[in-house]
């Protein structure tokens, strides 16, 4: 299972749905790689915490080497990193790897990302974390994919966003990877007792977007995660907020 979560909006928690799904897959006995494409490095924070500045390879790494000439490359595995926690993997990002896009780009380097997935084949689960943007990192994510999760936060400019990301998806099915499979909207931030989301997750359904039943509440526990550099399965694994994670997974894996 290789699981891209991709949303051209920041701030709707990509890095910390990627981190808190792969670490209840983890702890489910699934050994579980996670890949950060974003270069604000969030999911590698998130999961190596200080440690973060000390990792020898990243991606960037791994993408740099694509552009070289060399006739022996290093293999993805080279790239992996352990956390400190059973069956969960890392390759960690770097804010420079924006430097190679344009680069990539005219190299026609897309589907590379999906090429080393393939080798990476003693994972159970792959989980990818995206850019806020639909650019060359993002679209060889969804190249290299399975599955499809998109989070969203209850705001009108995010539904707006919602309806270009979805395009994007469906063109990226057409033209690289008829194999990738949109699992769901999964609402993220949310606030039962508001009218706002209520009526925004109402009108979504209406129209048919794939809306998942599990819904990821606003709550400071997620803040005290980050800051402590602890997925909620490991900090606080019977909190409602870590729950709500577990049931998420489950829609996702039935």
């Amino acid at each position: 299972m290789k699981r891209v979560v991709f949303n051209q909006k920041g701030g709707v928690g990509k890095s910390s749905i990627t981190t808190n799904l792969a670490a209840i897959s983890a702890t489910r006995g699934l050994k579980t790689l996670v890949i950060d494409l974003d270069p604000q490095c969030n999911s590698t924070h998130y999961l190596l915490g200080e440690n973060a500045a000390h990792t020898q390879t990243d991606i960037r790494d791994f993408f740099e080497q694509m552009l070289s000439f060399q006739l022996k490359t290093a293999g993805p595995d080279e790239f992996v990193h352990e956390t400190p926690y059973e069956n969960l993997f890392l390759i960690p990002s770097n804010p420079d790897v924006t430097d190679l896009q344009a680069k990539l780009e005219s190299k026609h380097k897309i589907y590379k990302l999906r090429d080393a997935l393939s080798q990476l084949d003693d994972y159970d689960a792959i989980y990818i974390d995206t850019p806020p943007a639909f650019n060359f990192f993002t679209l060889s994510a969804l190249v290299a994919a399975d599955r499809c999760l998109i989070p969203f936060d209850c705001d009108e400019f995010a539904r707006q966003a919602l309806y270009s990301l979805m395009d994007n998806v469906r063109e990226t099915q057409q033209d690289h990877n008829a194999q990738l499979r949109v699992e769901g909207i999964v609402v993220n931030q949310y606030q039962p007792r508001a009218t706002l989301p209520q009526k925004m997750v109402a009108d979504l359904m209406a129209e048919n977007l794939p809306m998942l039943s599990s819904k990821i509440s606003s709550s400071v526990k997620m803040r005290e995660s980050h800051n402590e550099s602890r997925p909620l399965i490991h900090m606080a694994p019977s909190h409602k907020l870590t729950q709500e994670f577990v049931a998420l997974f489950d829609e996702l894996h039935p």
